[in-house]
């Protein structure tokens, strides 16, 4: 179908919502985050009625996680002409954020798209316009924004406890196995699939491990960098990078693929400070508690924000330092996306800005753009914030 009379039918989709309305949702890629997504939306309340998968293990699996009824679709675009649905659910390869919130925003649908917003720059932008001009709802997947741990933690940063902080450290660490190697199960829309990226024959290596090559993501550096690197933005009130520079060491994942599990990016934030991360996939195994740090170094205390626990550290000359304040919360970041999502849901029905709207994505889509740039050039990537482009 073209892409006039596809929006010509889209338009008008939207409906009103009472405050007791049910909401009708669809999910579009239901791999394993989109099955799990999928059942968070309808334990809270959604009707999940349409899935959309072009591989039909996958479109099966959803269909079997969702709302009794739920109708399957193997083009995206058939879902959206559906007038009864409210929410989209994005849950594709990162290559497939924008086009497809573009085109749900366009149908008149709110929508809650994965981290990282996009794979490109220039797509997140689009992506700001879309949603600004049709007055939708998006909600990115950064869940840590409406963790009530993370607000409490942000509260501690906003009180001036730190005092001046240049320094942030931040780091995730476990282990990724070797590429998944198996065979299709059922049909797959290849050329559907490969949609923005380069042509290339169907490869089943690809299709499995989309997440360590470069036409459709950035691999884990990207995925886990864009949590962290988001809720640096948010605790320290920074949007756009002065410049980023990207190191990695060599590919040790067996199969051949692109994108190292092992690397680090320094960003040079035009508010004086500079935020590491590293990301060390090749490490020892950690629990959920342990796998992950962020630590503020500020000039009067050193805060230390786990995914489940935090610790403020004042100044001591003491040889063992003890925190002044102090939580440990193991388990409760499973209820982060649950609350995520409530907070879309509730906007969808108040119309105001969730927690984490395009524009802050956008912050980190770029950091992270400017990464993959710099890792593969092997150079230092700097901002122009009058062009809206990456130089270097």
């Amino acid at each position: 179908m073209e892409r006039r009379s596809f929006m010509a039918t889209a338009l008008g989709a939207a409906r009103a919502l009472g405050a007791n309305d049910r909401i009708r949702g669809g999910i579009i890629g239901a791999g394993g985050r989109g099955k799990y997504l999928t059942a968070q939306f309808k334990e809270i309340g959604v009707e999940m009625a349409a899935v959309c998968d072009i591989y039909e293990a996958n479109l099966q699996g959803g269909l079997k996680v969702a709302s009794t009824g739920a109708k399957p679709y193997d083009n995206y675009k058939r879902m959206l002409e559906d007038k009864s649905l409210d929410v989209v659910v994005v849950a594709t390869p990162d290559h497939w954020h924008a086009q497809m919130t573009i085109d749900a925003v366009e149908a008149g649908k709110d929508v809650y798209v994965e981290k990282p917003l996009a794979h490109k720059i220039e797509d997140g932008f689009r992506m700001i316009e879309a949603v600004r001009r049709t007055k939708r709802v998006v909600q990115v997947g950064t869940q840590r924004r409406s963790s009530e741990l993370f607000q409490e933690e942000k509260k501690i940063i906003d009180s001036g406890a730190l005092g001046d902080v240049r320094l942030v450290n931040s780091w995730w660490l476990n282990n990724t196995g070797d590429i998944a190697t198996k065979p299709l199960a059922g049909k797959l829309d290849w050329k559907q699939w490969l949609g923005s990226a380069p042509p290339r024959d169907l490869d089943p290596k690809v299709f499995f491990n989309w997440y360590w090559f470069w036409d459709f993501s950035g691999g884990l550096l990207v995925g886990q960098a864009a949590h962290i690197m988001d809720c640096i933005n948010w605790f320290m009130n920074s949007k756009y990078p002065v410049a980023v520079t990207a190191t990695g060491g060599r590919v040790n994942i067996k199969g051949g693929v692109e994108v190292p599990e092992t690397a680090t990016i320094a960003v040079e934030y035009p508010e004086n400070y500079l935020a590491i991360f590293t990301l060390g996939y090749k490490s020892m195994r950690y629990s959920m508690f342990n796998d992950q740090m962020k630590q503020f170094h500020g000039s009067k205390a050193r805060f230390d924000v786990g995914r489940e626990s935090y610790a403020l550290y004042p100044q001591s000359n003491e040889m063992e330092m003890k925190p002044s304040m102090e939580k440990k919360l193991p388990g409760s970041f499973d209820s982060a996306a649950r609350s995520h999502i409530r907070n879309f849901l509730e906007c969808v029905k108040s119309r105001r800005d969730p927690n984490a709207p395009v524009e802050v994505g956008q912050y980190t889509n770029v950091v992270m753009c400017m990464a993959m740039e710099s890792l593969r050039k092997g150079r230092r990537i700097t901002w122009n914030g009058a062009t809206r482009n990456m130089e270097g």
